[in-house]
């Protein structure tokens, strides 16, 4: 599952692609490489538009799976979307948008070791997005943080294209290739943004990098905020 991507396109590029009507976001540096429990950003509903906003990435975990455990760090990646843990989190309130350039899945063994190898849809890494939810909740998510309450997130995956499951034959991201499913998406019932669950067509993505922690160099393009 993918548990590393990359953020890199400028934030007036965000805000235009996604109609963010307010940021809350500060000055939003580039993230080339965004791990579990980072802050990144994310676009939600709000009471006056879409909002830009930071969350940490990993929503709470089944309770079943906490059991003896004393922290949760959280789930990054939501398979099962109708199971009664994610099923509090479809409504439109709690969804979002994921901004992304490329992630990365973990070798198979194709370039020889485990290490990243990044996707994206092209060389230019043009900015897209993820299908996800967000929450706020209360929790012990590092144990030298103590209780803490955040805004928190994951993104939906589906079976892979067949550029992914080259790499990585379980899961892929969900990805929101076109203003009308991005629409679809922040505002439909649930059953039909659900629909939007289904993996990218092949042939759509690319390997961009290999071996790399960071994807950090994306062209003029991607910080332009270009979509295909």
């Amino acid at each position: 599952m993918c548990n590393l991507y990359s953020m890199t396109t400028n934030q007036e590029a965000i805000r235009q692609l996604f109609k963010v009507a307010v940021d809350n976001t500060g000055n939003l540096p580039s993230m080339p490489g965004v791990y579990p429990d980072y802050a990144a950003p994310i676009v939600r509903n709000s009471a006056a538009g879409r909002e830009l906003a930071m969350a940490r990435w990993g929503m709470p975990t089944p309770p079943k799976f906490l059991e003896g455990k004393k922290s949760d760090s959280g789930v990054t990646n939501v398979r099962n979307a109708t199971s009664p843990h994610w099923r509090r989190w479809l409504g439109v309130e709690s969804r979002c948008l994921v901004p992304f350039n490329s992630f990365a899945e973990p070798d198979n063994g194709t370039f020889g070791g485990r290490t990243p190898v990044w996707f994206a849809f092209d060389e230019a890494r043009p900015l897209a997005c993820f299908a996800g939810i967000w929450t706020r909740w209360t929790s012990v998510r590092k144990m030298r943080e103590g209780e803490t309450t955040n805004d928190i997130f994951a993104f939906l995956t589906i079976n892979p294209n067949v550029e992914v499951e080259a790499i990585h034959p379980k899961a892929m991201p969900v990805i929101l290739r076109t203003p009308a499913e991005m629409d679809t998406w922040m505002t439909a019932p649930a059953a039909d943004a659900l629909k939007l669950q289904r993996p990218l067509s092949d042939g759509a993505l690319r390997i961009v990098a290999q071996g790399t922690k960071e994807d950090g160099s994306p062209s003029a393009a991607a910080r332009a905020g270009q979509l295909l």
